[in-house]
């Protein structure tokens, strides 16, 4: 099992830094922020730029992975997100990590425009995706989509990481289930929102069962596609308790997940919970599921 801490860019750089390195001297193997222009659980919260971030928290840590949570096309263009990603990955020494997602409803609207349906929404997602797969692995590129267009876009110098830089993405439904199996070296959900554990549980063990079968319906080892789980998207917060999280642990390496995702305790509101729990349960918890 391998654990990741999300870092939400609420903060200023000067009481950032020490989190990000605080993530990687507890042993957390990846660390994420939010790629959002807002993002709906604080919409009144101060928020700074992913990619900046991102960069800066390469620049103060040397081992951890970093990673989008997750990337979408709510307002980026392929072209200009494959530079800012060869340009962390170079500065990280190829330790970037791109989530995908649709996106967020916040952020699918606030640059304006007509709104898109969610089936639109899914289209542009794959367009967005195979086209940042082909930036990510070819020169002069040239597009012309329903939603992206390029022209002879250079890439040099390419990614440190080859054939490219990994994709995580985020799927709960057959269509991005699908997309995750043809682009993604790994595969991240939230599971359904419920009102109770044993629900959510549940539910996932039926999502991966889903996969499965999308993997098989591709041909694709099952082996070579990591699994994630976001822990906070359930009815509890992971780290409300050191033995919340061994039990959230346990049951999701029992589902066949490879990855689990918490978040950095919050004084309050979403994911509030003590610095303590963090520290105990990555000296005591996590070594044990190693």
């Amino acid at each position: 099992m391998r654990f990741g801490l999300t870092i939400l860019p609420e903060h200023r750089w000067s009481d950032a830094a020490p989190m990000w390195r605080r993530a990687e001297e507890l042993g957390f193997d990846h660390a994420w922020t939010y790629d959002h222009l807002v993002w709906g659980g604080l919409p009144d919260s101060p928020w700074f730029g992913t990619i900046p971030t991102l960069t800066a928290a390469a620049m103060v840590t040397s081992t951890i992975r970093l990673g989008t949570f997750v990337t979408s096309p709510n307002y980026r263009h392929p072209v200009t997100l494959m530079r800012d990603l060869l340009a962390m990955d170079d500065i990280s020494g190829g330790r970037v990590t791109c989530g995908i997602g649709a996106g967020g409803d916040i952020d699918s609207a606030i640059l304006g425009g007509a709104p898109l349906t969610p089936g639109e929404r899914f289209d542009r997602l794959c367009e967005f995706t195979g086209l940042l797969d082909q930036l990510l692995t070819a020169d002069h590129v040239s597009h012309d989509g329903t939603y992206f267009s390029t022209v002879d876009a250079r890439t040099l110098p390419g990614p440190v990481q080859q054939p490219r830089i990994p994709f995580v993405l985020a799927a709960n439904g057959p269509r991005s289930l699908r997309l995750a199996v043809e682009y993604g070296t790994g595969w991240v959900t939230t599971g359904p929102k419920v009102e109770t554990l044993d629900l959510w549980w549940a539910a996932l063990a039926e999502l991966g069962g889903r996969l499965d079968e999308a993997l098989a319906a591709a041909g694709r080892d099952s082996a070579t596609l990591a699994r994630h789980l976001n822990l906070d998207s359930s009815p509890q917060f992971a780290l409300s308790g050191v033995g919340a999280f061994e039990e959230m642990v346990g049951r999701a390496s029992e589902l066949g997940f490879t990855d689990v995702i918490t978040h950095w305790p919050r004084s309050d509101g979403p994911y509030a919970g003590e610095l303590s729990v963090l520290e105990t349960v990555a000296s005591q918890v996590i070594p044990r599921f190693r």
